[in-house]
């Protein structure tokens, strides 16, 4: 293929698209570049050797930490390893971009993959990578219905902004990414800051919008390189057989559906069903009767909803029965259940000092999480069997909604100097599970005493929708996920929106549908939040009994080697003699942590001290270190020792300073002064009025002699018979000079 370069003005900065220049061998590849930051998206396909059961389509996002410039920090692994849990949540926002728009004949094996090999720390590639994918599927043969366009939008003073570079999100309202074709919406993904239901519809509105200058631009690059599409052969129907099926599974279909919905039943029961066909049909024909059985269940649930009601008998705005309970683990230090339905999700919340945070590693550098949500569905909660082991991508999706649903009402580091790591335990499913850890770890973070700014709440909403009727549906359970055309998960306190998640099945979603799915889920937030407040309606007022305690301070960052001292002695003698952990961090900001309030307290007091300024007037409690005939040494601070002078140990005359205090004594002294070479001057006698005062020492400087204390001063001749004057010591040593000889 020639090599094509094509550009498109996006949020002011210019995006290029290039093809045929890299991974030529790829069915289809194009390299995108937005600044300097470059992504490679390729796909290709293959024939699979045995049906799976579902559309096996991968997505892969690789993000080398040379595109940033660095090297693994590992001393001894320098190769990038497995994907950090946000290349997989980037590369399921492209799964899920994509996935509704491939033909259902088409039972390919599809491979997607994302290289990111540059970043310049202000372009974020998440956000031209689907861009790059789409362009690359709509030139490669495989039959797709796009291209799509991706856009992120961001909001400042009130405006929408289309791709905001990485140091603008942070005062963004809403990080928004919307996926569209020119006619529907197909994919949201959003962390909001409380935005209402406008401003949302507003972003994704704007988004759909610059969508289509993508799509027509990816259009325009599809003429160009003249590529063309893998024809699929549609097999045909057997009316016989299809006659046949349904006459004879027609009656247990619908109170099959209403009994899965109800979990009376399971898709285990369907599967029993499926297999006794063979009895019917035979061998041969067994396996399409199986998917007739399957498009007839799929239209019997799918019509039960358009008539007006669900499976499970409710009214479209109707949510299952909701309970809660706090406090349920006497161990941790805060817990709570949430139940609706037959949905249950246990959430565990645990606090721990700052330095127990997440490093993160990645091309654009380093940084710190000091709140993490993770989220764990066993198989027994489906009531089946299966493998466990590391996370799966559903699982750190659900994990990390959740994360970032509670984000914006999770208190400052000044406020609540914790780390807090959440677990989110799904101890049964039906529909709504990642929700159901929205609520239950607001309610575990109130019971574990976390100042949380407000309640968070969430639902799901779903969507079945044919040429004639739309049905908008509140708190979909499992049945109506699967065969529904929507999952829109909201989420959010009583001042709005903090977290969507929107996938579909269908390319009928338009912004109507949408804004009225929103409008119904705010009143159904509103009632589970009501339910939740119910059985706690705020944060404890202290962290558990079993909770560290962790106090912190701020340094000036130019004395945090006092803290540390030469080899960290300083600092590794305040957590033995504690038990307390201390973390300095570069800014200055000190945090002391342990189980022992008072053992906090005791390392939090020694910190400061160490880099407290003595100031004169200030009375301490010192230790005394050292005594000389003419006053005792008196440790005020760690590190800070000052003088007391015999004269300044008493009212009265104190003629040795080891008959007034003895070595390790407290004693209560004043500072007097800090001279010009920065030593302390102490006093004994706390009321300055009662001071002796002294006479004025003269100044040689004028004229004068200062008096020694050490030894007898020298005069001139007739200064008195005690010092001897110049004449005479010399005239002594010449006689000494005669005896020496």
């Amino acid at each position: 293929m020639k090599v094509i370069k094509k550009s498109i003005n996006l949020g002011d900065r210019e995006l290029t698209l290039t093809i045929g220049k890299l991974a030529e061998q790829a069915q289809g590849a194009v390299l995108a570049q937005y600044g300097e930051t470059v992504v490679l998206a390729t796909v290709t396909s293959s024939r699979l050797k045995e049906d799976l059961g579902y559309f096996p389509l991968t997505v892969e996002y690789q993000e080398r930490l040379y595109a940033g410039g660095r090297i693994k920090g590992s001393r001894w692994v320098k190769r990038d390893g497995r994907p950090a849990d946000d290349h997989i949540l980037s590369a399921r926002l492209i799964d899920r971009s994509i996935r509704p728009l491939f033909p259902k004949e088409y039972d390919n094996e599809v491979q997607v993959v994302v290289t990111v090999l540059s970043v310049d720390l202000k372009n974020d590639p998440v956000a031209i990578a689907p861009v790059a994918v789409s362009a690359a599927l709509a030139l490669s043969p495989i039959p797709w219905l796009g291209p799509i366009g991706s856009v992120t939008v961001g909001m400042s003073d009130g405006k929408f902004v289309a791709n905001p570079q990485n140091g603008d999100l942070k005062n963004s309202k809403m990080e928004l990414v919307v996926s569209s074709t020119d006619k529907a919406i197909v994919m949201i993904e959003a962390g909001a800051n409380e935005a209402s239901e406008e401003d949302i519809l507003g972003g994704v509105e704007f988004a759909y919008k610059e969508s289509k200058k993508i799509i027509k631009f990816i259009s325009d690059l599809v003429k160009e390189a003249g590529s063309k599409k893998e024809a699929i052969e549609k097999e045909k129907a057997d009316p016989k057989l299809e006659s046949k099926v349904k006459k004879i599974v027609s009656k247990e279909l619908e109170s099959l559906a209403k009994k899965i919905a109800a979990k009376e039943a399971s898709f285990g029961d369907l599967d029993v069903l499926k297999a006794s066909m063979v009895d019917h049909v035979g061998e041969e024909n067994l396996e399409k009767a199986v998917e007739l059985i399957e498009d007839l269940f799929k239209e019997e649930v799918r019509s039960i909803i358009l008539g007006g009601s669900r499976p499970d008998g409710r009214k479209y705005e109707e949510i299952r029965k909701l309970s809660s309970e706090v406090s349920v683990l006497p161990r941790t230090h805060g817990s709570a259940i949430f139940k609706r339905g037959s949905t249950q999700a246990l959430t565990v919340t645990t606090l721990g000092a700052p330095s127990l945070g997440q490093l993160i590693e990645s091309a654009e550098g380093e940084e710190e999480k000091r709140y993490i949500h993770h989220y764990s569905m066993p198989p027994y909660a489906t009531g089946e069997t299966g493998r466990i082991g590391s996370p799966g991508r559903r699982e750190i999706g659900h994990g990390a909604l959740a994360e970032r649903a509670l984000i914006p009402v999770i208190p400052g580091n000044e406020e609540f100097p914790y780390a807090i790591y959440l677990v989110s335990e799904i101890m049964s499913s039906n529909g709504s599970s990642s929700m159901a850890s929205v609520c239950g770890s607001t309610m575990s973070l109130m019971d574990a005493g976390v100042p949380i700014k407000r309640p968070v709440s969430g639902i799901a909403m779903g969507l079945v929708i044919d040429a004639k009727k739309i049905a908008i549906l509140s708190d979909i359970a499992g049945i109506e996920d699967y065969y529904g055309d929507m999952d829109f998960k909201v989420a959010g306190s009583v001042n709005g929106i903090t977290a969507l998640q929107l996938d579909v099945k269908t390319l009928s979603l338009t912004p109507d549908i949408l804004k009225k799915a929103l409008s119904q889920a705010k009143a159904g937030r509103a009632e589970i939040l009501k339910s939740m407040l119910a059985t706690i309606d705020k944060a404890r007022e202290k962290v558990s009994e079993h909770a560290p305690k962790i106090k912190s301070t701020k340094i000036d960052p130019s004395k945090i080697g006092e803290v540390i001292g030469p080899g960290g002695k300083t600092i590794k003698n305040i957590i033995a003699t504690t038990g307390a952990d201390v973390d300095v961090e570069d800014d200055g900001t000190v945090s002391v942590s342990g189980i022992d309030g008072e053992k906090v307290n005791e390392a939090l007091a020694w910190v400061e001290n160490l880099v407290k300024e003595v100031e004169p007037g200030e009375i301490y409690e010192g230790t005394v270190k050292r005594i000389e005939s003419f006053g005792a040494f008196v440790a005020v601070l760690p590190g800070k020792e000052g003088l007391v002078h015999v004269s300044d140990m008493s009212e009265g005359f104190v003629e040795d300073a080891n008959k007034v205090v003895k070595l390790g004594d407290k004693v209560q002294v004043r500072v007097k002064e800090i001279d010009n070479l920065g030593r302390i001057n102490l006093s004994m006698i706390l009321d300055p009025s009662k001071e002796k005062k002294r006479p004025p020492q003269r100044d040689f400087r004028k004229g004068g002699q200062r008096r020694s204390f050490n030894r007898p001063r020298v005069g001139r001749s007739g200064s008195g018979p005690h010092f001897p004057t110049s004449r005479l010591v010399s005239q002594r040593r010449e006689k000494d000079k005669g005896f020496r000889r």
